[in-house]
This record gives C-alpha cells, sequence and structure tokens, in this order.
C-alpha cells in the first residue's frame, strides 16, 4: 500500500499546510461483508467503540473482525486535518491522517482491555512514523479514546507493554494515545478488503512479545 510516495512522509504535515478537502463524504458506508452489520451509526444499544492505527487497515481491520464480541468493523482515516481526505490524499502524507480500523463491540462480550491488547500484540508499535516496510505518517500506531475509561486502559496498557517490550530489547512505544476527533470512512473498496480480496497485501505483523490482559487493565 506505500505506492504513492510523497515529499517527507515520516513528518507529520502542519494544519495550515494540509490539503484542503472537501465538505461532504466521498462514500456512503454500507453493510459490514463478513459480519452483514451496519458500517455506520445507529450501532445497537449498549455497543462502545474503539478506535485503532496499527499500520495498513487491510489486515489491521481483519484482525479485529475475527475478534469474538466485535459487531462491526470500518477503516478510515483520523488523526489529521484535511476533511473528508481521498485514500490518494492520504498517501501523499499532507493530510496528517492515519489509517484507522474503527471497532464497534459488546463489552458484555469482549472488554476494551482485551481489545488493547490484540492491538498491542498486532503490530510492533515502537517504529515511529511506519510499520515495516509501510513508511509515512499515515501508517503511525494510534489509540483515539472515547472515554475517561478508555484513556486510562490506553495508558496503563502502554506503560505495561513498555516494561515487557524493553525486557525483550525493543526502543520506546511511539504510539499516539489521543481523544477521538473526526473520523472519515474509507472508500467502499477498502471496507473488509481482505475478505473481498485475499490474496491481497497484508503488511500487519507483531514483536511476538506477549501483552496479558491483566496487564493492560492494571490488574497485574
Amino acid at each position: 500500500m506505500g505506492w504513492l510516495f510523497g515529499k517527507d512522509k515520516t513528518t507529520m504535515v502542519s494544519p495550515e499546510n494540509a490539503l484542503p478537502g472537501r465538505p461532504t463524504p466521498i462514500t456512503a458506508p454500507g453493510r459490514h461483508a463478513v459480519l452483514d452489520a451496519p458500517l455506520a451509526p445507529p450501532y445497537p444499544e449498549g455497543s462502545e467503540i474503539a478506535d485503532f492505527g496499527l499500520g495498513c487497515f487491510w489486515g489491521a481491520e481483519r484482525i479485529f473482525w475475527q475478534t469474538p464480541g466485535v459487531i462491526t468493523t470500518s477503516v478510515g482515516y483520523a488523526g489529521g486535518y484535511t476533511p473528508n481526505p481521498t485514500y490518494e490524499e492520504v498517501c501523499t502524507g499532507q493530510t496528517g491522517h492515519t489509517e484507522l480500523v474503527r471497532v464497534v463491540f459488546d463489552p458484555t462480550r469482549v472488554s476494551y482491555e482485551e481489545l488493547l491488547r490484540v492491538f498491542w500484540e498486532a503490530h510492533n508499535p515502537t517504529q515511529g512514523m511506519r510499520q515495516g516496510n509501510d513508511v509515512g505518517t499515515q501508517y503511525r500506531s494510534a489509540v483515539y479514546f472515547h472515554s475517561p475509561e478508555q484513556e486510562k486502559s490506553a495508558l496503563t496498557s502502554r506503560d505495561a507493554y513498555q516494561k515487557v517490550l524493553t525486557e525483550s530489547g525493543y526502543d520506546p512505544i511511539t504510539t499516539e494515545i489521543a481523544p477521538a476527533g473526526d473520523y472519515f470512512f474509507a472508500e467502499e473498496y477498502h471496507q473488509q478488503y481482505l475478505f473481498k480480496n485475499p490474496g491481497g497485501y497484508c503488511g500487519i505483523g507483531g514483536t511476538g512479545v506477549s501483552c496479558p490482559v491483566g496487564l493492560t487493565s492494571g490488574e497485574a
């Protein structure tokens, strides 16, 4: 997916230099190709939202739609400045967005802490503005929280995972942890991409270092 290279893609663009975008969405999200659930609200009563950036969103989304307790997933763009960006614009590094997976889940079936464990173990959160061979700000690791409780869990899990990563010889975690802001759905062909294209590119790969759920919830 790293086929559109802009100049200095590893440096975050400033708001005043970001692409202007457009006032209206570029896509109308439909239903999940695997879970047969709506991609856009309204979501079932009692459900919660988790937002994760962990590199190329094609492979990242598949990990979460396969997780028990997840109601629906979608991919999109968040953490940047350009309203309603296209994929091509995000690939230039001039929108400021990261590729995001939005996870809607049933908290009675899977906890946010368990989703954090999946997130940490599915990628290498120490690489800055890249994941493996995918280089640029759009591939940065990120958690955008939707409540004070999610923020606390994300920070606790980061600190606990840092400890075990350091013991395994890894560098400091570079994951951005910030309040959830605007989320823009990616184009329809990106949604559930690896279900529609089973042989498609998946750049997701973890460190092999486990993050027990007890660590992410502060129970250890």
